[in-house]
């Protein structure tokens, strides 16, 4: 475990690899270097991480017009139920709204509970179901949409 004080800053290259530990952990198909270096290197997408002196979380966005898809999110199993997945999603919302988006979507397990109340948490609702988007599990689609309004700010707060 880390210092404790948790820092949400952007991903570095240099965070490849305690995020491919983490993946090897905490995905059933985990990212590979290739994908990691891919995503970093491309110019609509933002990633952060969470650090406590160690990297304990991260997460992605990609915009595409003015939809942003949130890419990945994984916090370790031991930070877990602090928050830190809230305010992940808070700093790649803020930096979708920034590049100009006003509708937020991904695809959770649809066995998350705790991702789907996070989610949810944040104004995103259930519109569909991917079956079998992940090898052992279907994919519930969410849907944000006026993430640019200031009634969705306020949810932020």
């Amino acid at each position: 475990m880390g210092v404790g004080v948790i820092m949400v800053r952007r991903f570095e290259p240099a965070d490849v690899a305690a995020a491919l530990v983490m993946e090897e952990i905490g995905q059933p198909q985990p990212w590979t270097e290739e994908i990691f270096n891919s995503e970093l290197s491309a110019e609509d997408r933002t990633y952060l991480v969470a650090d406590d002196g160690v990297v304990c979380g991260y997460g992605g966005v990609m915009l595409v017009g003015d939809e942003a898809r949130i890419t990945n999110l994984l916090v370790v199993s031991d930070h877990r139920g602090q928050g830190i997945g809230r305010r992940l999603m808070i700093g790649l919302i803020e930096s979708a709204i920034a590049g100009g988006a006003r509708h937020l979507t991904l695809e959770v397990r649809s066995e998350n509970e705790a991702a789907r109340s996070l989610y949810s948490g944040l104004g995103l609702a259930p519109v569909g179901v991917r079956p079998g988007y992940y090898y052992d599990d279907d994919a519930l689609i969410m849907w944000a949409h006026d993430i640019d309004s200031t009634e969705y700010a306020e949810r932020l707060t």
